[in-house]
């Protein structure tokens, strides 16, 4: 199945360690959740957080939201065991940080071979190598790490993100040739509705599937910037029943709103189309 197929549009991080939060996730209307047990976990926490999260994950209750488990890296004491507690647990993908080559991917793979791959895109020879990245026949998705890219690159925050959008697209190309989902970088100050608004229709706008969030008072803001409004389901209605009354003219262009609509414009009125009718099916689980 196209991991494209169903919505990302808003991808919460949650603390493998903090049992409350797990619990609550279950009735948050986000598209997918990160099950954390990197950067949200303390040291000394990390042994029981995998094996907490293992035993939630296998007690279920998610309903159709996407179950990713962000593991340790490889070349720390935790990654492997990370791995090995979730094994069969019921996740379904697991994402490993700070990813530069396919030979990382290659050794989870191994690890892990039930499950599909995703990557955190968060230092500079992680960009640079995201078209072979993407490639890997087991990613399915790229996640931006946008704060520790930022750390990395020594570049100033600043609200257009100028600094990234290199970065950005670069992924955005790399994840288009071989189909696999997009997810923006989180908005850091989560009481910043404007700002985070801001920015998720500039993900949005560059092509990106979803945003990962920080806080459940973001979800709202995400699943509306990237989901089709009323206006755009609209529009491809009326564009795919022109276009199709032109073809049956035998005419290869239609009119719609004094635009000229060809099959590309069909293509993507189709998509979203079909982005709407995944949302709906989602949100009714």
């Amino acid at each position: 199945m196209d991991p494209r197929a169903r919505p990302f549009r808003s991808v919460l991080y949650i603390p493998g360690s903090k049992d409350r939060a797990l619990d609550k996730a279950r009735g948050l209307p986000v598209d997918a959740i990160i099950f954390d047990l990197e950067d949200a976990v303390a040291v000394e926490e990390k042994p029981a957080a995998r094996t907490l999260l293992a035993e939630t994950l296998k007690a279920g209750g998610y309903g159709g939201r996407f179950r990713i488990v962000r593991v340790n890296g490889f070349d720390t004491p935790w990654g492997r065991d990370d791995v090995a507690a979730i094994a069969g647990a019921g996740a379904d993908a697991v994402l490993l940080p700070k990813v530069e080559t396919t030979a990382q991917l290659d050794d989870l793979a191994a690890a892990i071979p039930d499950v599909p791959l995703w990557a955190m895109m968060e230092t500079p020879k992680g960009i640079l190598n995201a078209e072979a990245l993407a490639a890997h026949p087991r990613l399915e998705g790229f996640v931006m790490g946008t704060n520790d890219l930022a750390k990395e690159l020594g570049c100033r925050f600043r609200p257009d993100r100028l600094a990234l959008t290199a970065s950005l697209t670069h992924c955005l190309l790399a994840a288009r040739v071989h189909g696999i989902v997009a997810v923006d970088g989180v908005y850091n100050a989560f009481k910043d509705e404007a700002g985070l608004k801001a920015e998720c229709e500039q993900g949005r706008d560059l092509g990106f599937d979803g945003k990962t969030l920080i806080h459940p008072a973001q979800i709202a803001i995400a699943n509306a910037a990237f989901a089709p409004t009323e206006a755009e389901i609209d529009l491809a209605r009326r564009q795919i029943a022109a276009f199709e009354e032109a073809e049956r003219a035998g005419q290869g262009v239609a009119v719609v709103d004094g635009r000229i609509v060809e099959n590309l414009h069909i293509v993507t009125a189709r998509e979203t189309l079909a982005k709407a009718a995944a949302i709906a099916e989602l949100e009714a689980v």
